[in-house]
């Protein structure tokens, strides 16, 4: 099938669309806003979750993937703004509906559990 807007909506950014346009253009992406990027944000979260990394054993794993895109100070420098924004915003996990998740993760409190959705 040729559906020209369906490929428009698959090649756009991820944006909360909280801040207008500009010139017709997204100003605001949430890669941006989070200060990193989904994949980036995947693979943190399975180290932390279903490999029960802490920053450091994250750090040491991630050096070694990374080493072609990294160097170990930039790596540090993700691992800590992901502990950071995790800590900050851990509150609002407990609080919230559990929901259905499609990973194989999640940072939900022992609620992690599809049966009742499907």
């Amino acid at each position: 099938f040729f559906l020209p807007s369906l490929s428009e909506i698959l090649q756009a950014p991820p944006t909360a669309e909280l801040e207008p346009l500009t010139d017709g253009q997204i100003t605001q992406t949430d890669e941006q806003d989070m200060g990193m990027t989904y994949a980036e944000l995947s693979e943190f979260g399975r180290l932390r979750k279903t490999q029960h990394c802490g920053p450091f054993s994250m750090f040491q794993k991630l050096v070694h993937r990374w080493s072609h895109k990294c160097t170990p100070q930039e790596v540090a420098e993700k691992v800590k703004h992901f502990f950071r924004c995790y800590a900050i915003n851990r509150h609002k996990m407990t609080v919230l509906t559990p929901s259905y998740h499609a990973e194989t993760y999640s940072p939900d409190d022992n609620r992690y559990d599809h049966r009742p959705f499907l």
